[in-house]
């Protein structure tokens, strides 16, 4: 297949369901249990699906790399350090992030049941890929849910010339009607980390106002952002945030914090990540049906504007990722040649069948 790739200016659509099998068969080939495998596998095409390549199959090798040197462990085994009600502390041991983290929905949104609020903080666990992903399920279950994480340094504290704060992404998902979901995912700088490994990948140039480079000047080439900092959203307002998710994430959950945190680009290092899942019991507020009726005429009512210049419809929040899912389900994905070429890479690494 690598052959074949090379031959083309355009890399061919894959099937989202091969493309998940391959990745799956990668993680157990290292030790990952079948159904462990085949959710951080999901997570991975699905990042895709949603048009986050950023998040997606880019990151296989990374995750591999961290398995292989036992930086993350393949067989994830929590405990609860904590185990308090509507609250709980959870240990993820340096496990899979996405085995980890997807545990800890299951014990938000049962203690949500029960208590109207659940509230899970998570130690010593790893990257978890898009936090979109946990909050849907969530959502799904009849709850809003808010997941937060702490990351390794990317961004200089305000003022600052040295790597201290990560990206540190956020996500609310609220229950829908008719629509489905209402999700927000967002990272805390100005753009996420893996979308400059992403345009690195491409060959393609980044906007100024992304990062800066080693000497705190404005660059448009990834290779400098990369030794440099990404910037915060928003100035100073995204490194207040950022510095806040940090505290939530991991001082309050007993986990690591600013430059002690390890990212998935840490081949070697235990990461240390940790993060803080809230969710609220929507029934305990009001009827489920009456909530999904109002949240559609809310819906409704942010599309009834008219439309402005260069724009052919109003989405709410998560709306590009549905319809995004839907057309690359239709189509196939079509992913970067780089990151087809490192996902054969890892395969024949793995020893594993990488024919799409």
């Amino acid at each position: 297949m690598s052959d074949a790739i090379s031959q083309h200016d355009t890399p061919p659509r894959l099937e989202p369901a091969r493309l998940q099998q391959i990745a799956a068969a990668v993680y157990q080939s290292i030790g990952v249990p079948a159904q462990d495998a085949q959710l951080a596998a999901d997570t991975l095409v699905q990042a895709d699906l949603w048009g986050h390549q950023s998040h997606g199959l880019l990151r296989l090798g990374w995750y591999y790399a961290r398995l292989k040197s036992g930086a993350t462990k393949a067989v994830t085994r929590t405990s609860l350090a904590v185990d308090a009600g509507a609250i709980c502390v959870m240990d993820g041991h340096d496990g899979i992030g996405q085995v980890i983290t997807r545990q800890a929905v299951d014990q938000a949104v049962s203690r949500a049941k029960l208590h109207g609020v659940g509230v899970v903080s998570i130690r010593n666990s790893n990257h978890f890929g898009t936090c979109m992903y946990y909050t849907r399920i969530a959502a799904e279950q009849g709850c809003v849910m808010l997941l937060m994480s702490n990351a390794g340094p990317n961004m200089a504290p305000w003022g600052g010339l040295k790597k201290k704060i990560g990206t540190n992404p956020w996500s609310i998902a609220v229950p829908g009607g008719d629509y489905g979901p209402i999700v927000m995912d967002m990272a805390n700088s100005g753009v996420a980390r893996g979308k400059i490994y992403l345009a690195n990948n491409r060959n393609e140039k980044i906007p100024s106002h992304w990062a800066v480079d080693s000497a705190g000047r404005p660059t448009t080439d990834p290779k400098a952002a990369l030794e440099g900092f990404i910037l915060p959203m928003a100035g100073h307002k995204g490194y207040v945030m950022g510095t806040m998710i940090d505290i939530l994430s991991g001082v309050l959950s007993g986990s690591q914090f600013l430059d002690r945190v390890h990212g998935p680009y840490d081949p070697v290092n235990p990461s240390g990540a940790g993060h803080l899942m809230v969710a609220l019991n929507v029934s305990a507020f009001q009827p489920l049906t009456e909530f999904h009726q109002r949240i559609d005429q809310y819906v409704r009512s942010l599309k009834d504007v008219p439309l402005a210049a260069g724009h052919s419809q109003v989405y709410y929040p998560g709306e590009l990722e549905k319809q995004a899912d839907a057309e690359n389900r239709a189509k196939g994905l079509l992913l970067a040649s780089e990151t087809i070429t490192d996902l054969v890479r890892v395969t024949r690494e793995a020893g594993v069948d990488c024919s799409f």
